[in-house]
Protein backbone atom coordinates (compact mmCIF):
# COMPACT_ATOMS: atom_id res chain seq x y z
CA UNK A 1 0.00 0.00 0.00
CA UNK A 2 2.76 2.56 -0.08
CA UNK A 3 3.67 4.81 2.78
CA UNK A 4 2.08 4.46 6.22
CA UNK A 5 2.23 7.54 8.47
CA UNK A 6 0.87 7.92 11.97
CA UNK A 7 -1.49 10.93 12.21
CA UNK A 8 -0.27 14.33 13.39
CA UNK A 9 -1.38 15.96 16.63
CA UNK A 10 -3.51 19.08 16.89
CA UNK A 11 -2.93 21.94 14.46
CA UNK A 12 -1.33 24.21 17.07
CA UNK A 13 1.10 21.56 18.33
CA UNK A 14 4.66 21.18 17.14
CA UNK A 15 4.83 18.47 14.43
CA UNK A 16 5.29 15.10 16.06
CA UNK A 17 7.98 12.67 15.07
CA UNK A 18 6.15 10.08 13.05
CA UNK A 19 7.03 6.52 12.25
CA UNK A 20 7.12 5.96 8.53
CA UNK A 21 7.20 2.66 6.72
CA UNK A 22 8.38 2.68 3.13
CA UNK A 23 6.99 0.05 0.86
CA UNK A 24 6.75 2.10 -2.33
CA UNK A 25 8.87 0.62 -5.08
CA UNK A 26 10.32 2.65 -7.96
CA UNK A 27 8.24 2.36 -11.14
CA UNK A 28 11.02 3.48 -13.48
CA UNK A 29 8.68 6.17 -14.82
CA UNK A 30 10.07 9.70 -14.83
CA UNK A 31 7.69 12.59 -14.28
CA UNK A 32 8.41 16.21 -15.08
CA UNK A 33 7.41 19.65 -13.91
CA UNK A 34 7.45 22.97 -15.74
CA UNK A 35 10.50 25.17 -16.21
CA UNK A 36 8.51 28.00 -14.61
CA UNK A 37 7.69 25.96 -11.48
CA UNK A 38 9.70 25.86 -8.26
CA UNK A 39 9.43 23.11 -5.67
CA UNK A 40 9.90 24.58 -2.18
CA UNK A 41 10.30 22.99 1.23
CA UNK A 42 11.65 23.90 4.62
CA UNK A 43 12.87 21.57 7.36
CA UNK A 44 13.98 21.77 10.95
CA UNK A 45 17.56 20.92 11.94
CA UNK A 46 16.84 17.18 11.87
CA UNK A 47 15.39 17.24 8.35
CA UNK A 48 11.72 17.04 9.37
CA UNK A 49 9.50 18.99 6.99
CA UNK A 50 8.00 22.20 8.36
CA UNK A 51 6.70 23.72 5.08
CA UNK A 52 5.96 22.65 1.51
CA UNK A 53 4.47 24.53 -1.40
CA UNK A 54 1.69 23.23 -3.66
CA UNK A 55 4.12 22.33 -6.43
CA UNK A 56 6.02 20.03 -4.05
CA UNK A 57 2.78 18.34 -2.96
CA UNK A 58 1.55 17.90 -6.54
CA UNK A 59 4.80 16.50 -7.94
CA UNK A 60 5.50 14.25 -4.94
CA UNK A 61 1.87 13.13 -4.62
CA UNK A 62 1.48 13.90 -0.92
CA UNK A 63 -0.78 16.23 1.02
CA UNK A 64 0.52 18.76 3.53
CA UNK A 65 -0.81 16.48 6.28
CA UNK A 66 1.37 13.66 4.93
CA UNK A 67 4.44 15.87 4.71
CA UNK A 68 4.49 18.23 7.71
CA UNK A 69 6.54 16.54 10.43
CA UNK A 70 7.76 13.76 8.14
CA UNK A 71 11.46 13.38 7.36
CA UNK A 72 12.44 14.97 4.03
CA UNK A 73 13.73 11.52 3.08
CA UNK A 74 10.07 10.60 2.52
CA UNK A 75 10.80 11.46 -1.13
CA UNK A 76 14.14 9.64 -1.19
CA UNK A 77 14.84 7.51 -4.25
CA UNK A 78 17.10 4.45 -4.02
CA UNK A 79 19.05 5.68 -7.08
CA UNK A 80 20.28 8.76 -5.21
CA UNK A 81 23.81 8.16 -3.84
CA UNK A 82 23.91 8.66 -0.08
CA UNK A 83 27.44 10.03 -0.37
CA UNK A 84 26.03 13.05 -2.23
CA UNK A 85 23.50 13.56 0.58
CA UNK A 86 26.33 13.39 3.09
CA UNK A 87 28.09 16.19 1.20
CA UNK A 88 24.85 18.18 1.10
CA UNK A 89 24.13 17.79 4.83
CA UNK A 90 27.75 18.47 5.83
CA UNK A 91 27.73 21.65 3.74
CA UNK A 92 24.49 23.11 5.07
CA UNK A 93 25.25 22.10 8.66
CA UNK A 94 28.41 24.23 8.37
CA UNK A 95 26.21 27.19 7.40
CA UNK A 96 26.93 27.17 3.66
CA UNK A 97 24.58 26.81 0.73
CA UNK A 98 24.83 24.05 -1.88
CA UNK A 99 23.50 23.37 -5.36
CA UNK A 100 22.94 19.72 -6.26
CA UNK A 101 21.24 17.45 -8.73
CA UNK A 102 18.84 15.12 -6.91
CA UNK A 103 16.53 12.30 -7.94
CA UNK A 104 13.39 12.01 -5.81
CA UNK A 105 10.56 9.51 -5.67
CA UNK A 106 6.88 10.41 -5.66
CA UNK A 107 4.37 8.57 -3.53
CA UNK A 108 3.36 6.35 -6.47
CA UNK A 109 6.97 5.27 -7.15
CA UNK A 110 7.58 7.53 -10.16
CA UNK A 111 10.78 9.57 -10.01
CA UNK A 112 11.51 13.19 -10.75
CA UNK A 113 14.86 14.93 -11.06
CA UNK A 114 15.59 18.37 -9.69
CA UNK A 115 18.32 20.98 -9.52
CA UNK A 116 18.26 21.90 -5.84
CA UNK A 117 19.51 24.98 -4.05
CA UNK A 118 19.63 24.23 -0.32
CA UNK A 119 20.43 26.89 2.25
CA UNK A 120 20.44 27.13 6.02
CA UNK A 121 17.94 29.50 7.65
CA UNK A 122 19.41 31.66 10.42
CA UNK A 123 18.00 33.49 13.42
CA UNK A 124 19.01 37.05 14.39
CA UNK A 125 22.10 35.80 16.25
CA UNK A 126 23.35 33.74 13.30
CA UNK A 127 22.34 30.33 14.67
CA UNK A 128 20.94 27.86 12.15
CA UNK A 129 17.19 27.31 12.66
CA UNK A 130 16.57 24.90 9.81
CA UNK A 131 16.97 24.53 6.05
CA UNK A 132 15.24 25.87 2.96
CA UNK A 133 15.31 24.22 -0.45
CA UNK A 134 14.19 25.50 -3.85
CA UNK A 135 14.19 22.96 -6.69
CA UNK A 136 13.98 23.75 -10.38
CA UNK A 137 13.98 21.66 -13.52
CA UNK A 138 17.46 20.25 -14.13
CA UNK A 139 19.63 20.68 -17.21
CA UNK A 140 18.94 17.51 -19.21
CA UNK A 141 22.33 17.54 -20.97
CA UNK A 142 24.15 17.79 -17.62
CA UNK A 143 22.03 14.95 -16.24
CA UNK A 144 22.49 12.59 -19.17
CA UNK A 145 26.12 13.45 -19.89
CA UNK A 146 27.58 13.64 -16.37
CA UNK A 147 25.26 13.40 -13.37
CA UNK A 148 23.41 10.14 -14.07
CA UNK A 149 26.61 8.24 -14.97
CA UNK A 150 28.46 9.72 -11.96
CA UNK A 151 25.61 8.88 -9.60
CA UNK A 152 25.53 5.29 -10.92
CA UNK A 153 29.22 4.88 -10.05
CA UNK A 154 28.76 6.45 -6.60
CA UNK A 155 25.67 4.32 -5.95
CA UNK A 156 27.50 1.14 -6.97
CA UNK A 157 30.37 2.00 -4.62
CA UNK A 158 27.99 2.66 -1.75
CA UNK A 159 26.06 -0.56 -2.42
CA UNK A 160 29.20 -2.74 -2.44
CA UNK A 161 29.46 -2.51 1.33
CA UNK A 162 27.22 -4.48 3.69
CA UNK A 163 27.55 -1.84 6.39
CA UNK A 164 25.44 1.12 5.25
CA UNK A 165 27.63 3.67 7.06
CA UNK A 166 30.74 2.30 5.37
CA UNK A 167 28.95 2.52 2.01
CA UNK A 168 28.03 6.14 2.60
CA UNK A 169 31.59 6.97 3.66
CA UNK A 170 33.10 5.23 0.62
CA UNK A 171 30.68 6.89 -1.81
CA UNK A 172 31.40 10.28 -0.22
CA UNK A 173 35.16 9.62 -0.33
CA UNK A 174 34.93 8.66 -4.01
CA UNK A 175 33.10 11.92 -4.77
CA UNK A 176 35.63 13.92 -2.74
CA UNK A 177 38.55 12.25 -4.57
CA UNK A 178 36.97 13.07 -7.93
CA UNK A 179 36.51 16.71 -6.96
CA UNK A 180 40.07 16.93 -5.65
CA UNK A 181 41.38 15.34 -8.85
CA UNK A 182 39.53 17.97 -10.91
CA UNK A 183 40.57 20.75 -8.51
CA UNK A 184 37.01 21.98 -7.99
CA UNK A 185 34.32 22.03 -5.34
CA UNK A 186 30.99 20.31 -5.90
CA UNK A 187 29.20 23.55 -6.80
CA UNK A 188 31.96 24.43 -9.29
CA UNK A 189 31.58 21.02 -10.93
CA UNK A 190 27.79 21.39 -11.11
CA UNK A 191 27.96 24.87 -12.67
CA UNK A 192 30.64 23.82 -15.16
CA UNK A 193 28.32 21.28 -16.82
Amino acid sequence: MGLQIAPLGRANEKPATRKISWSTKPTGVETFFGDDEIIVSKTDLTGRITYTNRTFMRIAGYSDTDLIGAPHSIIGHPDMPRGVFKLLWDTIAEGSEIFAYVVNMARNGDHYRVFAHVTPSFDESGAILGYHSNRRTPDRCALDGTIIPLYRVLLAEGSRHEDRKVGIARSHAMLSELLEEKGVGYDELIFSL
